[in-house]
């Protein structure tokens, strides 16, 4: 899985281009097809998506091409995610984070217990993610537990890369799909093992 922009025609440019590197072991990536299509839900309206596929010119993996806006295996983009969890850090209900995005309580509800399960580990790669974006960074105040401090660096590193990187605008969902490679509300991510400031781009 590697995360890549959402415009599909940048993607088959840098592919063309040799431009895309293997996350397992920085070979060059090559065009392999493409997954499979799904619907997925976003703020405004639905959207059809066939993620790309690439397969690996040294180590011969293939790897899903998963657009920036989109979590592994969830029916709603990353912005309607991101803005349930933003809803809960600052207090609100499941039920009323359902009512305010028009999704099922119990699918917003599973996103909510499966962050909190590992509240304190996101938080934790987060802020590594903070200080190695940002030599000198402005570390978070505590924002009213581990769930809201989790969301805090999470927004925290959206916006010292969009200054580093001089973007006009980089979200909180973007940044945390870029960050997990998809996977913030995956099985076994993170890991137990933070990755130290060193080695992170």
């Amino acid at each position: 899985m590697l995360t890549v922009e959402i415009d599909p025609v940048a993607v088959e440019e840098r592919l063309g281009a040799g431009r895309l590197a293997c996350p397992g072991c920085s070979g060059v990536l090559a065009g392999w097809g493409s997954a499979r299509g799904r619907q997925v839900r976003g703020t405004d309206a639905a959207m059809w998506i066939v993620p790309r596929r690439a397969r690996c010119t040294g180590c011969r993996a293939t790897h899903v091409l998963l657009p920036v806006v989109l979590l592994v295996r969830r029916a709603d983009t990353a912005a309607v995610i991101g803005a349930g969890l933003t809803a809960k850090a600052t207090g609100a209900g499941h039920r009323l984070i359902a009512a305010l995005l028009g999704r099922p309580a119990e699918t917003v509800r599973g996103w909510l217990r499966r962050f909190a399960e590992r509240a304190e580990a996101v938080r934790s790669m987060f802020t590594v993610w903070l200080r190695a974006v940002d030599p000198d960074p402005v570390m978070p105040e505590a924002a009213g537990g581990v769930f809201a401090d989790a969301v805090t660096v999470m927004a925290a590193v959206a916006t010292v890369i969009g200054r580093r990187f001089a973007l006009p605008t980089v979200s909180l969902a973007e940044t945390a799909v870029a960050v997990s490679g998809g996977r913030l509300l995956a099985p076994g991510w993170p890991d137990r093992r933070v990755p130290h400031e060193s080695t992170l781009p």
